[in-house]
C-alpha cells in the first residue's frame, strides 16, 4: 500500500474525475491501521495510509471509484462513522481512532475528528475539519439534512450539528452515556436513536427545531446493540445486538424489533442471527433490512472460525419482522448498503479488500457472484441519495 500523503495525493489525480453529477455514491472509509497477522491476532500499523473512496454506483453491478481522499477513519465502531446528506451536497467522515508511538510500539487511541466532504467538487474534495469530543463513531443526517448527529463513544454524548449548504457548525453535546456508538433519525425526524451499548439499551432522543433532548427514555435490546436502523415508515427500528463477546458461538448475538408506535416504544421481540453482527442495513423500500455477521471470519485457527461471514436476510411485513434466509459473503465482513431503489446491496468485507455485490428480487437475496476491488480494507460503508 502507498505509505505517504504525497502519493495518496497523487491517487485523487488519477482516478475519473466526472463525479460531480453522476449518481448514486457510496462513501467508504479504508481502515490500514487495524490489521491481523497470520494466526489472526490483532495488528495496530502506523496511521497516514487511510482512505476515503467516493464510488459511483450508476452501472450497479461495475461500481466506479471516482475520488480517494488521505483521510483517517477506523474499524473501531460500527461501520457507520460516515455518511452523505440527503441531497448529496455534503458528506462526513468520523475519526474515532488515531495510532501513536509509545515506548516503541504503535498504540491505538481515541482521536475526536470530524471531516467535512464537498461532494459537489470536481472530484469531491475536503472542506472543513472539525474537533468533536472523543471517539466520534456512527452519525447520521436528519431527514431534511439541516441537521446531523454523531454519537461519541468515548465522551458519551451525541454532538448536535448545524448544516446549512456546506457549512457545518457544532451548536452543542448532549450528554447520553459511556459508550453510545451510533445514532439515527426516524424518518419524521422528530425524534432519534441512540446505541447504549455497554448498557443494552437504546436511548430515545427528542427533538424540536434545532433543539435536541435525552429525557431519559430507554429501550432495552439484547446484549451490546451496536447498529440501529428504522424502517421508513416509521413504525419499527432494528439493532443489530453483537453479544459484546458474551458468546463465540453467536447464541448471545440478535436482532431486537423495536415498536416505536404509541406512548412506550419497546422491544417486540429478538431473532437469532449470525455471529457478532456489526453491519446492519434497511432496505429503503422497507421490506427486507440485513444483519452483516463477522462469523469468526477474522480469527483463524479458534473453534468458531467460519471461512467467510454472512448476510442474514430480515424479511419485514408490517410489524412482523422473520429471518428467511443467510447469505455467504466475504471475510470479516463490516458494512452494508442498499442501492437507492433497493434492487442491490453492497457488503464491505475487510480482510478480502472488497464488497460483496448481492441482488434483490421480492425478499429473496442472490449472490451476484461479483465482487467489487477497492484500494484498502473497507472498515465502513454508507448511500448516498438515488
Amino acid at each position: 500500500m502507498p505509505s505517504t500523503t504525497s502519493t495518496l495525493g497523487a491517487l485523487v489525480l488519477l482516478v475519473a474525475a466526472s463525479a460531480a453529477q453522476a449518481a448514486p455514491f457510496m462513501i467508504v472509509g479504508n481502515d490500514e491501521k487495524a490489521g491481523f497477522d497470520a494466526a489472526g491476532k490483532s495488528v495496530v500499523n502506523a496511521t497516514g495510509n487511510d482512505t476515503v473512496l467516493i464510488v459511483d454506483l450508476a452501472k450497479p453491478e461495475d461500481p466506479k471509484i471516482v475520488a480517494i481522499l488521505p483521510l483517517e477513519n477506523s474499524i473501531v465502531g460500527p461501520p457507520t462513522n460516515l455518511a452523505i446528506s440527503p441531497n448529496g451536497a455534503i458528506a462526513l467522515v468520523a475519526n474515532s481512532i488515531t495510532v501513536v508511538q509509545e515506548n516503541g510500539a504503535n498504540k491505538a487511541v481515541p482521536t475526536d475528528k470530524l471531516y467535512v466532504i464537498d461532494m459537489k467538487a470536481n472530484p469531491p474534495k475536503l472542506i472543513d475539519t472539525l474537533q468533536l469530543p472523543k471517539q466520534p463513531s456512527g452519525l447520521s443526517f436528519s431527514p431534511k439534512g439541516d441537521m446531523a448527529l454523531v454519537a461519541n463513544r468515548a465522551d458519551g454524548s451525541i454532538s448536535v450539528l448545524k448544516i446549512e449548504g456546506t457549512k457545518v457548525v457544532l451548536t452543542g453535546n448532549v450528554p447520553v452515556a459511556p459508550g453510545v456508538s451510533h445514532v439515527v433519525f426516524t424518518p419524521d425526524g422528530k425524534r432519534a436513536l441512540a446505541t447504549r451499548s455497554p448498557d443494552n439499551k437504546i436511548a430515545v432522543l427528542d427533538i424540536d427545531g434545532d433543539k435536541v433532548t435525552y429525557n431519559k427514555l430507554d429501550i432495552p435490546t439484547a446484549l451490546f446493540p451496536y447498529n440501529v436502523v428504522v424502517t421508513p415508515n416509521g413504525k419499527l427500528a432494528l439493532t443489530a445486538d453483537n453479544g459484546g463477546g458474551g458468546s463465540s458461538d453467536g447464541s448471545m448475538d440478535m436482532v431486537s424489533v423495536i415498536d416505536l408506535e404509541g406512548p412506550h416504544p419497546h422491544t417486540a421481540y429478538r431473532i437469532n442471527v449470525g455471529d457478532a453482527p456489526e453491519g446492519l442495513a434497511m432496505s429503503p423500500k422497507g421490506t427486507i433490512a440485513v444483519a452483516v455477521n463477522v462469523d469468526g471470519s477474522n480469527f483463524p485457527g479458534q473453534w468458531f472460525h467460519h471461512k467467510t461471514g454472512s448476510v442474514t436476510v430480515l424479511k419485514i411485513d408490517g410489524k412482523k419482522v422473520t429471518a428467511v434466509g443467510t447469505v455467504p459473503v466475504g471475510t470479516f465482513p463490516e458494512a452494508a448498503v442498499f442501492s437507492p431503489d433497493g434492487r442491490y446491496i453492497y457488503v464491505g468485507n475487510f480482510i478480502d479488500k472488497d464488497f460483496s455485490i448481492l441482488r434483490v428480487d421480492g425478499t429473496q437475496v442472490i449472490d451476484t457472484g461479483k465482487r467489487f476491488k477497492v484500494p484498502g480494507h473497507p472498515a465502513s460503508a454508507r448511500m448516498g441519495p438515488g
